[in-house]
């Protein structure tokens, strides 16, 4: 499922856009505000530009140059939580207060869920049934709406959320039961460095996922050079991720019908270029 190709290069405009459309006329004449340094930012501000409500995202002041650019050119207003000495939620939540603005976490609600799982309840209405389902795993948005999805076809799928090594505290709570967190994760997924799944996501993917597995950088890279390659589309690291899964032997599906969700294709174009170069060329 190639959300690579969706509106702003990422499954996050689904999310954005249940979101808004489940606002209430005063809320969204009053305007929304959400926290973002990636591709839920550019969703947001495109969403809200479609649907004619003012947004405002709080990002830091060293966010990609593409994706703050991307943001101001899809109608948003930014402001730079570090240059304000807040943290990023902190300051989205006391400006919503003040100011009368709806909050639109970037995966931590309902409507967002359900919004991100429409990704796969058309895979599965295309080209279903399923023997198994992956999908990245960065705070839960998508895993949560994709194993809602499955359950709601009616046809069993096994659900696997993937996740990068070095960014593994979705795994990690699945299998001891509590909410771990991963600060920091010094990893190319950088969709996937959400530190924890929120109390929302963490209860739906112990409810309606079935496995996680993670995969290594080194592992995304060639499962992105595949793609780029042979497939001819753009992907990030994170939208490789679920793939890398497969190609790398992480999880072992033999004859069977596996669906795969393709997060995103938002990346700088010179980062990509260094690490297919620090890659032998495959044979």
């Amino acid at each position: 499922k190639c959300e690579n190709l969706q509106r702003v290069g990422a499954f996050k405009f689904r999310g954005a856009w249940n979101f808004l459309s489940a606002l209430s006329d005063e809320q969204r004449a009053q305007g929304v505000i959400t926290y973002s340094s990636g591709n839920h930012a550019q969703a947001a501000a495109l969403a809200c530009r479609l649907q004619h409500v003012v947004c405002t995202v709080v990002m830091p002041s060293f966010a990609p140059a593409a994706k703050r650019a991307a943001t101001l050119g899809y109608g948003a207003s930014v402001m730079h939580y570090d240059e304000l000495g807040e943290s990023r939620d902190g300051l989205a939540e006391r400006l919503a207060r003040e100011r009368g603005w709806t909050l639109m976490p970037p995966f931590d609600h309902p409507d967002i869920v359900a919004g991100q799982g429409t990704a796969a309840a058309e895979l599965l209405e295309s080209h279903g049934p399923l023997d198994a389902l992956l999908a990245p795993v960065g705070g839960g948005g998508l895993l949560s709406g994709t194993g809602l999805a499955a359950a709601a076809d009616g046809r069993f799928t096994h659900v696997v959320g993937v996740e990068p090594a070095l960014g593994d505290d979705a795994g990690r709570s699945f299998r001891s039961g509590k909410l771990e967190r991963a600060e920091n994760a010094d990893t190319i997924c950088d969709g996937a460095r959400t530190p924890a799944l929120s109390e929302l996501t963490f209860g739906l993917v112990r409810r309606y996922a079935h496995d996680f597995v993670a995969c290594t950088d080194p592992e995304v890279v060639r499962a992105m050079r595949f793609v780029w390659e042979r497939m001819k589309l753009v992907v990030e690291p994170t939208g490789a991720l679920a793939l890398a899964a497969l190609m790398s032997g992480r999880v072992r599906f033999p004859g069977k019908r596996v669906g795969v969700i393709v997060s995103g294709g938002n990346v700088d174009l010179e980062q990509v270029l260094g690490w297919f170069a620090s890659m032998p060329t495959p044979s």
